[in-house]
């Protein structure tokens, strides 16, 4: 009997730019999920950085070649579900890379006996994460499931709205029936669409078991650029975001990571949370107030580059 027609048909979309060995395992753990994948669509960022004879090694992978101007967080991943006609799009990114091979089987676990929009797993640190980095994923990410509606927007505030498509899985139904991601978005199109979904009168769901390898030492530069775009992206939609505080969230998980630092002996990094926290900030309040800045002031502070020249 063939196994698959147990299951409905998963499609997974992976926008790439400039791929290393990460992509390379995550396409093999795919491979092996005992929930099989359908195919996987590859949104390749310029052609020259994509070695075809390394990472198309399996008959279901399928890459599309798109030049760095084209490439946009939100009309990227749109165009990716477009090419599929499975009933549920996985999103991931080229670094992150699946626990085990229950990622799929269990991310669909979210959708039974539930209005749920999008499903999306845990990121656990690498073994290079630093320790206050480790302790940030495990405050946004923690081993408990958690389903989330309108009626929790009092209770968990901007938390709500969660969501990350560094491994998430779409309703492709549901996706369509909203309209998808916005149309265009240099950040937060994951959040953005959570929140359309949750005033649609969806769920979303947060599957603790289903897990990913994914974490990043960023340095203060790259948190203040990232955060201006945050920040752009904020104020861009003023619907999600000013319904609900995202600084008081900040602050909580300064407070929080600052004393298991110190729970953890790792005092000695304190000045360096509040130098990294401060730069976060900074480019954050920038970013919400971009409208007021010159045009080389944003390409100076954005980590997006080309979203301004489109």
């Amino acid at each position: 009997m063939d196994i698959t027609q147990k299951y409905p048909e998963i499609d997974v979309v992976i926008p790439v730019y400039k791929p290393g060995e990460d992509l390379l395992g995550l396409l093999q753990k795919l491979q092996k999920q005992t929930n099989p994948v359908n195919r996987i669509i590859i949104i390749n960022t310029e052609k020259v950085f994509f070695d075809e004879r390394k990472y198309m090694s399996a008959p279901n992978i399928e890459v599309y070649h798109i030049g760095r101007e084209e490439f946009d967080h939100a009309a990227t991943r749109n165009a990716g579900l477009n090419k599929s006609s499975a009933e549920y799009v996985l999103f991931m990114t080229m670094d992150a890379v699946p626990k085990d091979e229950y990622l799929v089987e269990r991310l669909l676990e979210g959708f039974k006996g539930r209005n749920t929009a999008v499903a999306y797993a845990r990121q656990l640190p690498k073994k290079d994460c630093r320790l206050m980095e480790r302790y940030s994923r495990k405050y946004n990410y923690p081993n408990t499931d958690m389903y989330k509606t309108s009626a929790d927007v009092d209770r968990l505030g901007i938390k709500t709205f969660f969501c990350s498509d560094v491994c998430a899985m779409y309703d492709r139904r549901i996706y369509l029936e909203l309209g998808g991601f916005c149309e265009r978005a240099i950040f937060n199109e994951d959040m953005v669409y959570a929140a359309k979904a949750v005033d649609a009168g969806y769920g979303i769901m947060y599957c603790a078991n289903a897990a990913v390898y994914h974490s990043h030492n960023y340095g203060c530069k790259e948190q203040f650029k990232r955060n201006f775009d945050l920040g752009v992206s904020q104020a861009e939609h003023p619907e999600v975001f000013e319904r609900v505080s995202s600084e008081s969230e900040g602050i909580r998980l300064v407070k929080k990571t600052a004393a298991y630092l110190c729970k953890k002996g790792h005092w000695y990094e304190l000045p360096y949370l509040v130098l990294n926290s401060a730069y976060k900030y900074m480019g954050y309040r920038k970013g919400k107030k971009f409208r007021q800045l010159s045009p080389d002031k944003i390409l100076r502070y954005t980590n997006n580059r080309y979203y301004w020249k489109m």
